[in-house]
């Protein structure tokens, strides 16, 4: 049997690192078993042996968030699934260890940028028409409804069933129907500046919660040519602390192009993501400072 010749210093680190790992196994372990009581902090890390300081730095540095998000991550995704079924969002609530629906509530907008009852609704009762068209940026999915236009998504060739999927998957209650001519006039008219008027604006249908509609009404106001951050977003709603919830419902935004959030960019002017790719954004941006020379 080969000897392990490494220094001592360094076999001492890999029985931390080891050590560590059990650790956070087993903290995740009695997470996953144990979300439904909502365990507290002391109750998690006692698991483990350490005081509840050393094992909150000690998570975060593994897992990449605190253990506080990961239980709430747990509990968000229990709650959806209950959501998608015939729980109401009291029951949802309670069946999830919180103590009442304004909890859910607060976790469900903190993270998803929507309410429990918003999330559950997801265009029920609206009839949404699509069809793929050409545009400049590649293949263009319309999304209409008798309000207007209701989505604008991008594909690459090949790629327009997952991008099609991923639009469904905003509104999974809505009536889908193809329809390719009574789309096209929205496509002719988004792609074509010389069509753009103050005078005759085009309609749009944003579908969403009232947190997010207040976030996509903010990118309508961004003028052409220029850019803000999502700190300016948060501070023009009123809402100064909640830049990541901004984040979420800028990347929800149904309406790509005609609801800028293109224009949103990072920390010093950084292009951050975008949903439909980093190379499309900055596509678009040039596109755009095209017009406004």
């Amino acid at each position: 049997m080969p000897l392990d010749v490494r220094p001592d210093h360094q076999l001492s680190d890999d029985r931390q690192r080891l050590a560590d790992y059990e650790r956070v196994k087993a903290a995740i372990a009695y997470c996953t078993e144990n979300w439904r009581e909502q365990p507290t902090l002391d109750d998690i890390a006692a698991r483990t042996g350490l005081s509840p300081t050393h094992f909150h730095k000690l998570f975060s540095r593994w897992a990449g968030l605190s253990p506080k998000a990961f239980l709430q991550a747990l509990t968000l995704d229990h709650a959806k699934a209950l959501l998608d079924g015939s729980a109401s969002v009291l029951d949802a609530a309670l069946d999830v260890g919180l103590s009442g629906p304004g909890r859910l509530h607060d976790l469900f907008v903190n993270h998803v940028a929507m309410s429990p009852g918003e999330y559950k609704s997801r265009g029920e009762g609206v009839d949404i028409r699509w069809g793929w068209h050409a545009s400049p940026f590649g293949r263009a999915l319309i999304m209409t409804t008798q309000r207007g236009l209701a989505g604008l998504a991008f594909a690459d060739a090949g790629e327009e069933a997952s991008a099609y999927a991923d639009m469904v998957r905003r509104w999974p209650r809505a009536k889908l129907v193809e329809d390719h001519p009574g789309t096209q006039p929205f496509a002719n008219r988004i792609f074509n500046p010389s069509q753009w008027s103050r005078d005759i604006p085009l309609r749009v249908h944003l579908i969403g919660s009232d947190f997010e509609i207040r976030v996509w009404e903010t990118l309508l106001r961004i003028p052409l040519g220029r850019a803000i951050s999502y700190s300016d977003i948060a501070s023009a709603i009123g809402k100064p602390s909640a830049s990541r919830a901004v984040g979420t419902a800028v990347g929800r935004n149904p309406v790509s192009f005609v609801v800028p959030c293109h224009r949103v960019l990072g920390r010093g002017g950084s292009l951050c993501g975008y949903h439909w790719g980093l190379t499309r954004k900055q596509a678009i941006l040039g596109w755009e400072a095209g017009q406004v020379a």
